[in-house]
């Protein structure tokens, strides 16, 4: 366990470092989530999912790491990134398989996280994480990924 908090440790201080670095915001969401899933085993898909509010209220995928998806628009309350979105809270699925209102993107995945960045109080995106293997998400997972979405919320 000590490892594990060690890893999310480094992980916090290289990201800290990503957003204040001279990139554009594009390009610290997309290394961000080449950070996390180069170093966290248990990391598979990590993308960001952006607020559209053009029209209804959807996310939109900007930047990711791993598999392509077909999932680039979803909306509020659907999948688990849009009841996350529309909840505005944390969602943590240990086992996909038992979600109802789940958005398969790949068979390989067998567990997710989403956690919404909010802005002046206003959900502005989220980052979802999959894995592939079943309940790897602990509490300091929880905790870490909310503070990494703290400091991405800078960017907005």
């Amino acid at each position: 366990m000590n490892e594990k908090r060690e890893l999310l440790n480094f992980l916090t201080e290289k990201i800290r470092e990503i957003v204040s670095s001279k990139l554009d915001r594009d390009g610290k969401l997309k290394a961000i989530c080449k950070s996390l899933r180069d170093n966290v085993s248990d990391y598979d898909w990590v993308g960001f999912y952006l607020v559209d509010r053009t029209g209804e209220n959807e996310l939109l995928l900007c930047s990711f790491e791993g598999e392509p998806t077909e999932h680039v628009r979803i909306p509020f309350g659907r999948g688990i990134c849009g009841q996350a979105a529309k909840l505005r809270e944390t969602f943590i699925v240990q086992d996909v398989s038992k979600e109802t209102n789940y958005l398969s993107c790949s068979q390989k995945v067998k567990s997710e996280i989403v956690v919404p960045i909010f802005k002046n109080g206003e959900i502005v995106g989220e980052l979802d994480i999959d894995s592939y293997t079943l309940s790897p998400f602990t509490d300091k997972d929880k905790a870490f990924l909310e503070k990494i979405c703290g400091m991405v919320s800078k960017l907005f």
